[in-house]
């Protein structure tokens, strides 16, 4: 299985960061694959996809070094890079460090993703441009429209992780973080189920970042100073408030009030609602305030944040409702 054994030290430097250019190369590899992992992925992807092939199609260099980028045998790293550690760079400044790599290591890395020769139409010195090109038309045309929103679906994630380590230590926020993600005790994190030598991290950097496809990987840099795991958000924030609100309660409470109640199944603080719901701050505030006073929510501090979540009163008109909707 793929092991980290983390230093203490280690573990206790590590963070959540946001990174523009991770978003934008799980999109990649999205629309690379044409397959989608979720229903949001789908309309997404159905949306692009078409624009995307024939942006390759004609650019066949550039198709044949995305392909060989995302191989069989591992993720260029080049192209999966670990992000900065304060979250601090634009997605501009980010993209710059792969444009500037130097062509020799490219086809190194292209090398190692294909697990075997470079084709010899690879055997060129302009793919790092080609390859920030075309991040830079994914970024452009399928993910700056709603990177707004998506930025607050991140942070909302990462809220979310942080009160979970606050409440019951790394091991509750790390494991499952990904599939076959597991943490075993004594400084030791599976990162998934492949039989890869386990990896010491001690005297490095490392970050925990999320996107909103269902995709992921782990990177470091070539010197060992940095290592980055990139995660999919967790399944209600990837969905972006499309919880499902029963017809009954939302008749009963209103729509907006019902969303919130229905979210409210995990701990979630006023920012992270409003990022689910995108309603704005003083709504949601308004919402919570009934819902407490009806006894259907309850608020409880962790650290500096306020935390939300359901009642025993509101689990049962929550889950009553969908009953009352199948005529039960």
């Amino acid at each position: 299985m793929g092991l980290w054994v983390i230093s203490t030290d280690t573990l206790a430097g590590s963070r959540f960061v946001i990174s523009p250019l991770a978003e934008v190369t799980a999109c990649l590899k999205v629309l690379e694959s044409g397959a989608a992992q979720h229903p949001g992925e789908r309309a997404w992807l159905d949306a692009y996809l078409p624009a995307y092939c024939e942006r390759l199609a004609a650019d066949p260099v550039t198709a044949l070094t995305v392909k060989a980028a995302f191989g069989p045998a591992w993720s260029a790293d080049y192209l999966t890079r670990p992000p900065d550690p304060e979250g601090r760079l634009s997605f501009g400044e980010e993209l710059a460090e792969i444009r500037e790599t130097a062509p020799e290591a490219v086809r190194e890395d292209l090398t190692v993703s294909l697990g075997g020769p470079l084709p010899p139409e690879l055997d060129r010195d302009d793919l790092p441009r080609r390859t920030a090109d075309l991040l830079q038309w994914v970024w452009t045309h399928t993910v700056r429209p709603y990177w707004d929103r998506r930025r607050r679906i991140l942070e909302a994630d990462i809220a979310a992780r942080t009160a979970q380590l606050g409440r019951a230590g790394w091991s509750a926020a790390l494991d499952g973080l990904r599939p076959g993600m597991r943490w075993l005790g004594d400084g030791r994190l599976r990162i998934n189920a492949y039989d890869y030598p386990p990896r010491q991290l001690d005297r490095t950097q490392l970050l925990f970042v999320p996107v909103t496809m269902k995709g992921g990987w782990v990177a470091w840099r070539a010197d060992h100073t940095r290592h980055a795991l990139v995660y999919p958000c967790s399944g209600v924030l990837a969905e972006a408030g499309r919880a499902h609100v029963p017809e009954s309660l939302g008749a009963l409470l209103g729509p907006a009030r019902a969303r919130v109640l229905v979210l409210l199944d995990t701990p979630k603080s006023t920012s992270q609602l409003v990022a689910l719901t995108e309603q704005g701050l003083g709504s949601v505030g308004r919402h919570l305030k009934v819902l407490l006073d009806a006894g259907l929510a309850v608020r409880r501090r962790a650290g500096r944040s306020v935390l939300y979540f359901r009642s025993a009163a509101g689990e049962v008109l929550v889950n009553a409702a969908p009953r009352e909707a199948r005529g039960e």
